[in-house]
């Protein structure tokens, strides 16, 4: 098992190994492998992407991120001018179907809203939002149209989990609750937990997910 230090050491490194990151400005402590990052970065963007760089070392038991969002004058864009961005793009997406999503942006804050089908369209559309200058949190409160009754939700949810991670199947529990799944039990790494949460999440009819997966050394 790796000390603090040498967590901190790789998650350091790694970060500056991210192009996307601006990682001078972010700050790293490791406390019983728990990775605090904080600091500041220009884009919301930014800060999404260094949690994700941090992620990908091994060894961490769990991040906790204080990143700030803070904008330079250059960058600095007013509510109207980030509502009509964030409509042109949606209307441009061709993962995001037309008019189902509505937009409230209160300094620099994003809220969304609407209905859709897929777990995908709510993660696309919150995606266009956070690559978006002058956002500074977005807020995703898109709901999924419910498809299927939880026998045949769970059915589904555990045929994918095997075809994904075939061992590691066979560690992960799944409860289904109406559209609510709760997913339970040990994984090696942030990417498999990750792994497992997607294909729960492409399953017809889920419309939250309850994490409470473990990664163990």
């Amino acid at each position: 098992m790796m000390t603090d230090s040498q967590l901190q050491k790789n998650v350091m490194e790694e970060l500056k190994w991210e192009p996307s990151v601006t990682h001078e400005h972010i700050g790293v402590s490791v406390s019983e492998g728990i990775v605090t990052l904080t600091g500041s970065v220009p884009t919301l963007i930014e800060k999404h992407n260094a949690e994700k760089a941090a992620q990908r070392v091994s060894g961490i038991k769990a991040i906790v991120e204080k990143i700030e969002v803070k904008l330079p004058g250059t960058l600095a864009r007013d509510d109207e001018e980030i509502a009509k961005a964030i409509i042109n793009q949606l209307d441009w997406n061709a993962l995001i179907p037309k008019n189902k999503i509505k937009t409230k942006v209160t300094n620099g804050w994003v809220t969304l809203t609407g209905e859709v089908d897929w777990e995908y369209q709510r993660k696309a559309a919150e995606k266009l939002v956070r690559e978006l200058k002058g956002v500074k949190f977005v807020s995703n409160s898109i709901v999924l149209k419910p498809k299927l009754e939880a026998s045949l939700l769970k059915e589904k949810i555990e045929r994918a989990l095997f075809r994904a991670t075939e061992r590691e199947s066979k560690q992960i529990e799944v409860n289904v609750k109406g559209t609510q799944v709760t997913l339970s039990g040990l994984v090696r790494s942030f990417a498999e937990m990750e792994a497992i949460e997607g294909a729960a999440w492409a399953a017809p009819g889920v419309t939250e997910i309850q994490n409470n997966l473990k990664v163990i050394m």
